[in-house]
């Protein structure tokens, strides 16, 4: 089976879940009024998880308080199938694409996380440091080691999505890296690794030697 068609049947079975969830959620049926628009509003896995709640109230049978059902149970599934981190060992770049990839991978604005290891390279935290536009999120290596310190972190590894689909860095991943490799040289927490998310691909500068 290609790639495009696994993505396909994995997107298909995702929002198939993801219906499933929120019918029960909302004490709807699958093949309601109200899941029928949704569902038919937003055929996509992104579309549908970058929903606010202004867009739902145009739905008719929708109102604030069902908004905001929907809103939290498309939430929790970003989340869902994430590992817990307070076991999560990071061993390779696959290791922390695996545990941010549910979260990050559909987003439709550039969010920028920090994973913070002890020094077993076991994730003691996480902190969402800025949200950008499409394109981009302003990030400053100060308020990264910030976070760090504040957790007694020994290591870090800073991860950002695409929402573009291409993981390829940019000029502008490349300098932000460097800088935050510098950054952590002087502040004692090692960057271990800088990682791009982009759908259920990603990027890693550290095995692309750019850091």
């Amino acid at each position: 089976m290609s790639t495009i068609w696994r993505s396909i049947d994995m997107q298909s079975y995702q929002m198939n879940n993801l219906k499933a969830l929120l019918a029960d959620t909302l004490c709807e049926k699958s093949e309601g009024y109200v899941m029928k628009q949704l569902f038919s509003r937003y055929t996509t896995l992104p579309e549908l998880l970058d929903v606010d709640e202004h867009e739902l109230l145009s739905i008719k049978g929708v109102g604030k308080s069902k908004a905001r059902q929907i809103i939290s149970a498309l939430q929790l599934a970003r989340v869902l199938n994430a590992p817990t981190q307070q076991v999560y060992t990071i061993r390779s770049p696959k290791d922390a694409a695996v545990l941010m990839m549910p979260e990050l991978a559909y987003l439709q604005r550039e969010h920028f996380v920090v994973l913070f290891l002890n020094t077993k390279n076991r994730v003691i935290g996480k902190e969402t440091i800025a949200i950008g536009s499409l394109d981009s999120a302003i990030v400053h290596p100060r308020e990264v080691y910030k976070a760090a310190v504040k957790r007694s972190s020994a290591a870090i590894i800073a991860v950002h999505n695409h929402p573009s689909g291409d993981p390829t860095p940019s000029r502008e991943d490349i300098a932000l890296t460097e800088r935050l490799v510098n950054a952590g040289e002087i502040m004692g927490v090692q960057l271990l690794d800088h990682l791009i998310i982009a759908n259920e691909n990603y990027c890693s500068m550290k095995e692309r030697g750019l850091m």
